[in-house]
């Protein structure tokens, strides 16, 4: 344990030095601010979702406040990585659409729980484990690559466009001046990358002959680039956006404070029919459960390997948890949530890098929750979308990145038609359907169907059998 000293901040030693009880489930190489600063690196994709949902569908936002609080703490101490809790997408897809009959609440959770229920059963039985092993990595990079750009294209409209999230749809090109103008969400766009660049890791991703020497006491310029990037790390800089754009909200509509009621949403069962069953089932948890196990447990999972090495965060874990958590929320009115690696990449992104990043959300959420109820949904309709666009942009850069690592052509093949699959047809499970054939057919060629040798022997190349003939 460090011993304090007068150049160590007094608030990184208490941190360093709390007693944990599950003192392995954090990184106690990280520090305040940066898990402070990853907790909202999911917001962006939250925010949208949930305000949509509160508006068109009439969800309790209290109520998913202190469900997915309570995830996010729980999901914290079980592995130990900032391991995000998301909206279902597809299912507040459907649930928002114009082309139907918008989803009542019940149809909503049915949806959630079936979903579950497919999940919880494929984590137990250990099924989820077998697919996770056996799918290809250039398939799950395709995903990963799809789900990222997609993020990335709806956050650039996010920021040049006026959303209405009840029909969501975009409006009008969004003003230069104003507090949800251009001006102001590329003002963020711009801090943000002031500080934390591209993503790495500070002072740590200095090339070996510019780290930090003991015996060195010269201050020369790799010495004032380390400096000058340390003090940079140590900035929060998701959440002072995220700050400003919640004191924007107030400032945008100052009768907001005469239309808050204090206190929590009071929680009840939901009474779930047997029409509400069939009709969330077949619209909304069908397409919802290869999504769900595509990106909520495959990707996340390899994301996870990718990111933290160092833990063992299994398929059939996340799976379970995803179970879980919906089939007890769902029941009284919480969004049917999952886990996702646009979240996960984007909590990484700013700074996240043990499983208290998403310990501070939840405490976040539950404050919120309990104070504010469901008339937080006032805020949340005046918080500037263009902010919200800046941090979901960063969020689905760094999950496309994780593509980075498909050097062979026949791999980046794969990847990119399984990408462009499921980004023009829109649905990750048709484009993971397509990358797994195309990656079989591949592997296909490589086979030399050959009678002559008494059956079937895998091809080598011309030179390997060259050699073979003229020892």
């Amino acid at each position: 344990m460090e011993t304090p000293t007068r150049t160590t901040p007094l608030l990184e030693r208490r941190w360093r030095n709390l007693p944990w009880s599950c003192a392995t489930s954090f990184n106690m190489k990280t520090t305040i601010w940066s898990e402070i600063g990853g907790s909202v690196g999911d917001l962006g994709t939250y925010i949208p979702i949930v305000l949509a949902l509160s508006i068109v569908n009439h969800l309790d936002l209290g109520t998913t406040l202190i469900f997915t609080a309570l995830y996010n703490i729980l999901t914290g101490f079980l592995f130990g990585i900032p391991m995000p809790v998301q909206p279902m997408k597809s299912i507040a897809a459907v649930a928002i659409s114009e082309s139907q009959t918008h989803l009542t609440i019940p149809q909503i959770m049915a949806a959630g729980i079936s979903t579950a229920s497919v999940l919880l059963i494929l984590g137990i039985t250990g099924l989820m484990s077998v697919i996770y092993k056996y799918i290809p990595l250039p398939v799950v990079r395709g995903v990963q690559l799809s789900q990222g750009l997609s993020f990335a294209f709806t956050a650039i409209k996010y920021i040049r466009y006026n959303q209405n999230f009840a029909t969501a749809k975009s409006a009008s090109s969004r003003s230069w001046l104003g507090l949800d103008g251009l001006i102001l969400a590329l003002s963020m766009l711009l801090f943000v990358v002031l500080v934390t660049g591209s993503g790495d890791d500070g002072v740590e991703s200095f090339p070996e002959s510019e780290q930090p020497n003991p015996a060195d006491n010269s201050t020369g310029g790799p010495s004032r680039r380390r400096r000058r990037f340390r003090i940079l790390s140590a900035i929060p800089a998701a959440f002072l956006v995220f700050l400003i754009g919640l004191v924007l909200c107030f400032i945008r509509d100052p009768s907001i404070f005469k239309q808050l009621k204090f206190g929590p949403s009071k929680i009840h069962v939901v009474k779930i029919t047997w029409e509400d069953w069939k009709i969330g089932f077949v619209r909304a948890a069908i397409p919802q459960i290869p999504l769900s196990v595509l990106n909520s447990v495959i990707a996340v999972c390899k994301l996870s390997a990718d990111l933290f090495p160092e833990k063992d965060v299994s398929a059939t874990a996340v799976s379970v948890s995803v179970g879980i958590m919906n089939l007890v929320g769902c029941w009284f009115g919480a969004m049917p949530c999952c886990h996702g690696a646009g979240g996960l990449a984007g909590q990484y992104r700013f700074g996240g890098r043990s499983g208290a990043a998403v310990l501070f959300l939840g405490i976040m959420k539950l404050v919120l929750g309990l104070v504010f109820g469901n008339s937080f949904v006032r805020i949340l309709s005046q918080f500037p979308i263009g902010i919200l666009g800046v941090l979901l942009l960063f969020s689905g850069i760094e999950l496309a990145m994780a593509a980075r690592d498909m050097n062979s052509k026949e791999d980046a093949f794969v990847m990119l038609v399984c990408a462009a699959v499921s980004l023009t047809g829109s649905s990750a499970a048709l484009g993971f359907g397509c990358g797994i054939v195309l990656f079989l057919v591949l592997k296909l060629r490589e086979f030399d169907f050959s009678l002559g040798n008494g059956g079937v022997s895998k091809s080598r190349p011309d030179h390997e059998t060259e050699t073979a003939d003229n020892p």
